[in-house]
């Protein structure tokens, strides 16, 4: 088995301590090989130590864990970061597919991790893509702004689009169909009730069990062969009963914001 050397960085002795021990007990792949309470020890260990891996808390006092990037980018050390319950972090987090331990650290959702970015770092993924979705991130925690461009699982690597470019998404079973306005299809293993969790939510409507839709691209809604909306692209969607009055109400807000502008 190769062993992957990593260091733990975070500011909290328990949080350090209670991660190595994990560690050590469970993910026999990873030698620790140094353990930093700050960005700049963190900084001093990758200078002199060659390092795959590092276990990353975002908030700490003294530098957060966003300025060790551009360290881990010179010395191509994957990143897992570690966070405690953020609604915000998370949200952004899960948006730029990015891995990620929620403190308590669970032990399988350790394993997971861990057997995730062992295999991101067999197959050689592009940094310049890591990069951007690590970007993205600093930049979306940094404004505390709503998700703007979401990270979706593609082929071997990972697809980079802006929320306004998606159409509609439909659900298929397990898996989520992204239509984007160049008409490419994008089919994700994600449910829809995790893009509405991520998705701005006075841009985008659940109108049924099976859809959401980008009110920017709806054209027209009408009840002539029962509840429907028809997008500018041309397709037409059913609108569930359960979920009309929550679609009139969404529609009321976002044509007052629109005539706002």
């Amino acid at each position: 088995m190769n062993t992957l050397k990593a260091i733990i960085v975070d500011d909290e002795e328990f949080a350090r301590s209670s991660l190595f021990f994990l560690l050590q007990q469970n993910c026999p792949e990873i030698e620790i090989t140094g353990i930093a309470r700050s960005v700049q020890e963190a900084k001093e260990i990758l200078f002199n130590h060659p390092i795959d891996l590092i276990f990353l808390d975002i908030a700490m006092p003294g530098g957060n864990g966003f300025d060790l990037i551009p360290d881990a980018k010179k010395h191509k050390a994957a990143v897992i970061f570690t966070t405690a319950y953020d609604q915000y972090a998370l949200k952004a987090i899960k948006a730029n597919a990015l891995d990620y331990l929620l403190k308590p650290i669970d032990i399988d959702e350790l394993k997971t991790a861990v057997e995730k970015v062992t295999q991101h770092i067999k197959l050689f993924q592009n940094q310049n893509e890591n990069d951007e979705r690590v970007s993205n991130l600093a930049n979306s925690l940094s404004a505390k702004s709503e998700i703007r461009k979401l990270t979706l699982p593609y082929g071997q690597g990972f697809k980079m689009i802006d929320v306004d470019e998606i159409i509609y998404i439909e659900a298929d079973s397990n898996y989520s169909v992204v239509h984007l306005i160049n008409k490419e299809k994008i089919t994700v293993s994600k449910v829809l009730r995790e893009f509405e969790e991520l998705l701005p939510n006075d841009q985008f409507a659940r109108i049924h069990k099976s859809s959401i839709i980008n009110l920017n691209h709806l054209k027209e809604y009408n009840s002539k062969n029962g509840l429907q909306v028809f997008l500018k692209s041309g397709e037409s969607i059913n609108i569930s009963r359960r979920r009309a009055s929550d679609f009139f109400e969404k529609i009321k807000l976002f044509t007052k914001v629109s005539g706002d502008h």
